[in-house]
């Protein structure tokens, strides 16, 4: 662990090889395929994300899964747990687990931006860890990590008008594009980032493969919301999921 928490601490993300065992891997994707199949047609537009909702296929996020006991329980795995617990340095609990995808054939980007913006916590000691189902390449829009981002601060974000990517950065650059990352997965391998490490996704240009992951946000003991700021970012997605028409 600590050869991986140099890494996390010099570039802001660390990728974790073979992260679930075959066993535990194929009982989550069994879980998410009953989730799929019996939760997501009850769940509101504000939990269910899709390119075009008339087309099941298009299905790009889901958010709130802990409504199912399963992905309740599943918050404090052992295994997810002790890797964001070393990497923060502190204990650490989840939030709400959540499922991506990229649709083949969907021109559905993800705009470079920090997640913390999103979380408003001080201090920001938070990460995601993101767990490949598929084979995630360049071609079906694997995650791009600008290294070493996480230790300059903030930088400005706007509405995007992406749906499940609310918030995107206004002047990324082209020194940040020279210093991406290009993490590329295999499906059990898993990438924790930080929160204020910057990162973004391109499209998924394949023509039949999807790019999906599960993931789950971890935060510090030591990290306390910053209400008011939390309050605006609320207000922002809620006027943007209006805007789009969404039910929630």
């Amino acid at each position: 662990m600590s050869d991986l928490k140099t890494g996390f601490d010099r570039d802001g993300f660390v990728v974790v090889r073979n992260f679930l065992p075959a066993d535990e891997f194929a009982v989550l994707r069994q879980n998410l395929a009953r989730y799929l199949r019996e939760v997501v047609p009850t769940l509101p537009d504000s939990d269910a994300f899709y390119e075009d909702r008339s087309r099941p296929d298009t299905l790009k996020q889901l958010q709130q899964m802990a409504c199912d006991a399963f992905f309740a329980e599943y918050t404090h795995n052992p295994r997810w747990v002790a890797l964001a617990e070393a990497l923060l340095g502190e204990p650490a609990a989840a939030d709400q687990p959540e499922w991506f995808n990229k649709p083949p054939g969907t021109n559905h980007v993800t705009p470079p931006h920090q997640d913390n913006y999103y979380f408003c916590l001080t201090p920001p000691s938070v990460l995601t860890i993101w767990l490949a189902l598929d084979r995630v390449d360049a071609e079906n829009g694997c995650l791009r990590y600008v290294a070493g981002s996480h230790l300059r601060g903030y930088r400005p974000h706007a509405k995007s008008k992406i749906l499940g990517s609310s918030q995107g950065i206004t002047d990324y650059t082209p020194d940040d594009f020279t210093r991406e990352r290009t993490i590329l997965l295999e499906p059990g391998d898993a990438v924790a980032h930080y929160g204020m490490t910057i990162h973004r996704a391109d499209a998924n240009v394949s023509a039949t493969r999807h790019r999906r992951s599960f993931a789950l946000v971890f935060k510090g003991a030591s990290c306390r919301r910053d209400q008011d700021a939390y309050e605006r970012y609320l207000a922002s997605a809620l006027e943007q999921h209006q805007e789009l028409g969404l039910r929630t």
